[in-house]
């Protein structure tokens, strides 16, 4: 059956043309309102963004400019060479802030370029101590602690052990920080145990300011903002909770191309492995993604595409490039070569995809590859 390029938005006929096998959505509209809402969950408290990893696959050097126009003044990424890449893409009055501190030798080159460490050893306290008593400045700093999470930050016996004095003679702390690793689950008993220890850090450093939310630690109670959030996922679309209806606005939307059609008998073994079995005939539909895309292998079988409202299983396992859905809902001819199905939309979230493939929206997100053709809206 021919395909009526005519009834194609311009989005489609863009990756088509360009082809690619699908287009992403991404909506900046909706970035900047998240970042608002969040703004106005936080309170009193700042809000930050968290845009590492490329602003988790969406874009930084889109992100981070929209996000300063909306107000958002501090900006968190993992490595120092991401805010290498950033810093000329924000005003002068922008923080930028690494979340895994300074290997060595990145010391000088991020004192030049004003970029803030967060610092999460004695060892990375005592190198950027000393460049700063070689310069004669007091640079800015960030130190995190281990509140319970075990991953990065001062141990309690490395805190006991600070010099507090040459600390506050050569840096200027602009927050003390620490990570929530239990705030998705309003409940945990880890988030009030954290608390508990921040507190007690708090009072060690009696006037520092604290960083302390992430996404789900400002849906928790105002307790936990401090003075600065830093939302990552939410800020995305992603749900801030496991247990709660999702306030953000979807930022993202895939769409996947159909390469071809078919009609199987009952009987036939679909995709690799032959782990699928048609048990009566069916019409299948492979389209243009698969893991290489981001698209978890884990999809098989209870992940799903959506062709308007109809929802189009996956049958068989996820390949490289390509997934095999059933189509036998629609009726004969509806769903050719060439037109496009849903992934992320209005008929699954970005959380409902990850769901189905028993992994997080974070993964999701961070994976979509760089195969689709790209629409900021």
């Amino acid at each position: 059956m021919t395909t009526d390029f005519s009834t194609f938005t311009n989005v489609e006929k863009q990756a088509l043309t360009k082809g690619t096998g699908g287009y992403l959505t991404l909506d900046l509209g909706a970035l900047s309102a998240n970042y608002l809402l969040l703004q106005k969950q936080a309170g009193e408290a700042r809000v930050s963004a968290v845009v590492k990893a490329d602003a988790y696959g969406i874009g930084a050097d889109k992100v981070a400019p929209v996000l300063y126009q909306a107000g958002c003044r501090d900006f968190f990424v993992a490595h120092a060479c991401e805010a290498f890449s950033l810093r000329p893409r924000l005003p002068a009055d922008a923080s930028l802030y690494v979340l895994n501190g300074l290997m060595p030798g990145t010391e000088a080159a991020c004192a030049d370029q004003n970029i803030i460490p967060v610092l999460n050893s004695a060892d990375q306290i005592a190198r950027w101590l000393e460049l700063a008593a070689s310069r004669g400045e007091r640079l800015p700093a960030v130190l995190q602690f281990d509140t319970g999470m075990s991953r990065l930050g001062l141990s309690p016996e490395e805190r006991e052990g600070l010099d507090c004095e040459a600390i506050k003679a050569h840096l200027d702390v602009r927050f003390l920080m620490s990570h929530l690793a239990c705030a998705d689950e309003p409940s945990h008993s880890a988030n009030q145990g954290q608390l508990a220890v921040m507190r007690e850090i708090s009072a060690q450093f009696p006037n520092a300011a604290v960083s302390f939310a992430n996404s789900g630690g400002l849906f928790l109670s105002p307790e936990f903002r401090y003075q600065l959030a830093r939302p990552g996922v939410a800020l995305y679309g992603g749900a801030p909770h496991d247990t709660r209806l999702n306030p953000m606005q979807p930022v993202v939307g895939l769409h996947v191309a159909v390469i071809q059609t078919r009609t199987v008998s009952a009987g036939t073994h679909i995709g690799y492995g032959g782990t699928y079995v048609a048990a009566t005939e069916m019409r299948l539909a492979t389209i243009a993604a698969g893991y290489a895309d981001g698209l978890p292998r884990s999809l098989s079988p209870r992940g799903a595409a959506w062709f308007g409202d109809v929802r189009l299983p996956i049958v068989g396992r996820v390949s490289m490039d390509s997934i095999i859905l059933d189509i036998s809902a629609l009726a004969d001819g509806r769903l050719v070569a060439g037109r496009f199905v849903e992934l992320i939309g209005p008929h699954q979230s970005l959380d409902a995809i990850a769901a189905d493939a028993g992994t997080i929206s974070y993964e999701i997100l961070t994976s979509l590859g760089r195969r689709f053709h790209r629409e900021y809206l």
